[in-house]
């Protein structure tokens, strides 16, 4: 902190993305598209389950929390992006920028409990099968989805608050297209320790312990299957399980890489490529890779169209 100036600062300037120049308007009109379409299909995945009372059970109201976490997880950071590529102002208020980070740090954290609570129902249902409905009770199913609000509440807010204490002297510009907290850690002029010890042991934690229940989750369905295998059995676990291991992967492998990694070994631009993956690509694909293929939400789709064409006729 000697020698450097303490003028305290008041806004941010967010690089965005490496992109030149005359590559702006492509790069601005696919992240729009990508954008609109996270928008849309979460917001169909978020109508289809509260019309159909055939959704209306513990599994579609863990994939209506994530596709809501989804829907404002990508809305955190995408309209920023995109304004900052259209009118090239990078400016981002302090206030602004700790408020952009709490949200970033609350989403994604929901939607890492919430891929857990997915886990654990896909386990009752495929190891439990005739005991599902009394072990996923309405009671059982609230609590596993309020816990991931709660706990996500609190360790947003403890992540901010540390951060706010924080001083910012001269250097007020972040490499990366949000305010992501080890960008900030680095700008900061004060002694930043607490914070980084905060971000390895609870954040790590965050990540490790649902990584490690999905993880035993399926160890129990792969060891329900062997006991008993049967072709029809290992199609049933793998219509059930195999979109969300794939979001679950998506998810996992940069979250994983990006802040379970040395820091000093990744570049900017990989970082920033692995930032994208997580906060804009997975959110789009989830709609397609475990919704809108899935045939109970085809049947809601086809049965709502029918509802609206019959009143028409009418």
């Amino acid at each position: 902190m000697t020698g450097r100036n303490q003028t305290t600062i008041s806004e941010f300037l967010l690089l965005g993305l490496p992109i030149k120049s005359e590559h702006q308007n492509l790069f601005y009109t696919l992240f729009l598209a990508m954008y609109v379409t996270t928008v849309l299909g979460n917001l169909l995945i978020l109508i289809l389950i509260c019309l159909d009372p055939h959704l209306h059970t513990p599994m579609y109201l863990f994939l209506s929390n994530l596709s809501f976490s989804d829907l404002c997880f990508s809305s955190v950071t995408m309209p920023k992006l995109l304004q900052n590529m259209q009118s090239q102002d990078l400016s981002i208020p302090y206030a602004g920028c700790l408020t952009q980070m709490y949200f970033f740090l609350f989403f994604a954290d929901l939607e890492d409990f919430l891929l857990v609570a997915m886990a654990y129902d896909h386990y009752v249902a495929i190891c439990f099968p005739l005991h599902y409905t009394t072990i996923m009770s309405p009671r059982l199913c609230l609590f596993l989805v309020l816990l991931p609000w709660i706990l996500t509440t609190f360790h947003a807010m403890l992540h901010t608050l540390l951060m706010a204490r924080l001083h910012f002297c001269e250097d007020n510009v972040i490499p990366h297209f949000f305010c992501d907290s080890s960008a900030l850690l680095k700008l900061s002029c004060s002694d930043t320790r607490v914070n980084e010890l905060v971000i390895f042991f609870v954040g790590g934690l965050i990540i490790i312990i649902p990584f490690l229940l999905i993880i035993m989750s399926y160890a129990r369905i792969v060891s329900s299957i062997l006991k008993v295998p049967s072709a029809k059995g290992i199609c049933k676990a793998f219509s059930t399980c195999g979109s969300h291991l794939t979001v679950v992967s998506l998810f996992y492998g940069t979250i994983i890489g990006l802040y379970l990694c040395p820091s000093a070994h990744n570049s900017t631009v990989k970082e920033t490529v692995m930032s994208m993956m997580y906060t804009v690509v997975a959110p789009m694909l989830n709609p397609f890779i475990y919704s809108l293929r899935n045939r109970d939400m085809k049947g809601a789709l086809r049965r709502v169209f029918c509802k609206k064409k019959n009143a028409f006729s009418l």
